[in-house]
């Protein structure tokens, strides 16, 4: 028998376990608890920025790097049983060779961070759902996943604890719920600054109260001093002893009163000239009046023309 036997209990199959922590959500659930399963379909745990973020900052440090394969494993089949997420809590029960009561505290993000990073980020984000889709320029991103100064928690600032008979900072009961968080950031990405215990809504107000910018005075030189007005339009302004400026009422008429002058009628056309007749030809007489013959009088109704008399051909 090993000296560990004592100490940790024996090792249980996969589909073994999955069939406990199936039992004893099904219990849970008849007492009036509400749970909420991690469920991890194909390889990839996280999808999004905020899941893949939130695992890849788990990753980098080498604290938890001996830890965090374990934990995956438990993730991926399903251990994770429930898992909740409050401010600056995260609370799971994940099912090993027995139920185990998980509780993970998350130290609030600094004020002068999150003011400073708010500052950053003032008018480059247009509205919550480009935030929580992490639809953000390369810029953005670098700064909220940056070591020191960004938005995820560095292990200082985590607080592990497992019922666990695992005397280790990071069991792999632990490591399998820091996961699942990664995970259910996928679906509810709002629930990363409920952990941190800031408003995403400050990252809005920052950019809209920079893109609002304040109007410039008016400095003494761009005024246009009264002389100034004179030679510019060329009208004669009087000052009063108030300081209001008057103006020659005769110069400063307004344009829609002013008559314009009237246009010049055109000339008329010279009447055309009668063309000329052949020579050798016959000239047709005109009806008008002709020079020196007065006008033919016009016909009663009732009188007849006058008979032509035939006149002999030589």
């Amino acid at each position: 028998m090993s000296r560990y036997s004592s100490f940790y209990p024996p090792y249980v199959p996969v589909a073994e376990r999955r069939r406990k922590a199936e039992a004893a959500a099904k219990k849970l659930c008849k007492n009036g608890r509400v749970m909420s399963p991690v469920r991890i379909e194909g390889r990839g745990i996280a999808q999004t920025f905020w899941g893949k973020s939130w695992c890849e900052n788990l990753e980098s440090y080498s604290d938890y790097a001996n830890r965090l394969p374990r934990g995956r494993t438990y993730a991926r089949n399903g251990s994770v049983i429930d898992l909740q997420i409050k401010n600056g809590e995260i609370t799971a029960l994940v099912q090993g060779s027995g139920l185990y009561k998980i509780t993970i505290e998350i130290t609030p993000l600094a004020p002068q961070r999150w003011s400073a990073l708010a500052q950053e980020c003032a008018g480059k984000i247009t509205n919550l759902l480009d935030l929580l889709q992490g639809r953000l320029s390369k810029e953005i991103l670098a700064d909220m996943t940056t070591k020191g100064t960004g938005l995820f928690p560095s292990p200082k600032e985590i607080t592990l604890e497992c019922s666990c008979p695992d005397s280790a900072g990071m069991c792999k009961h632990i490591a399998a719920t820091l996961y699942g968080v990664g995970h259910r950031l996928d679906s509810k990405p709002d629930l990363f600054f409920t952990l941190r215990r800031v408003d995403m809504q400050d990252l809005i107000t920052a950019a809209s109260a920079n893109s609002t910018m304040p109007l410039t005075p008016i400095s003494d030189g761009n005024v246009i001093e009264d002389g100034n007005l004179a030679e510019i339009f060329g009208v004669d302004i009087e000052t009063s002893n108030s300081g209001s400026i008057a103006a020659d009422s005769s110069a400063a008429k307004p344009l829609s009163r002013q008559r314009l002058p009237k246009a010049k009628a055109a000339p008329k056309a010279a009447p055309k000239a009668a063309p000329k007749a052949a020579p050798g030809g016959s000239r047709k007489k005109s009806v008008g009046k002709q020079k020196g013959k007065p006008a033919p009088k016009p016909l009663a109704k009732n009188s007849k023309k006058p008979k032509r008399k035939p006149t002999k051909r030589l």
